[in-house]
């Protein structure tokens, strides 16, 4: 098992998650993030962190695809291992459905 961010990230790239993460495997796009499901460890505790609720198990039903999502870009985004501001307007979007399309395949900044 692994945790992966969800498509409930998109817009909000609240980085609360990143500061906790014991083995920095954030990887940080222009408007979300992802985990590297090669170097996440499973402790579980960047899921409590996350105010949009976007990280979850991969054990979940139907993560097929966002694991697959957070696999590709953990390879070509930069690490991220400090929290940062989240992205303006990011409240207004949090628990929004459909936000794939809106993804951003830009890397972001990084640390």
């Amino acid at each position: 098992m692994t945790y992966v961010v969800t498509e409930a990230c998109i817009k909000c790239k609240f980085t609360d998650c990143v500061e906790v993460c014991p083995v920095d495997c954030f990887y940080e796009g222009e408007n979300t993030l992802v985990i590297n499901p090669d170097e996440c460890i499973d402790c579980g505790v960047c899921e409590p962190e996350c105010p949009a609720e976007a990280i979850l198990p991969d054990t979940e039903d139907g993560l097929e695809a966002v694991v697959e999502f957070n696999a590709k870009f953990s390879e070509v985004w930069p690490n991220i291992t400090v929290k940062k501001e989240p992205l303006e307007g990011a409240d207004d979007w949090v628990g929004k459905e459909g936000k794939m399309e809106l993804l951003s395949e830009k890397p972001g900044t990084g640390d």
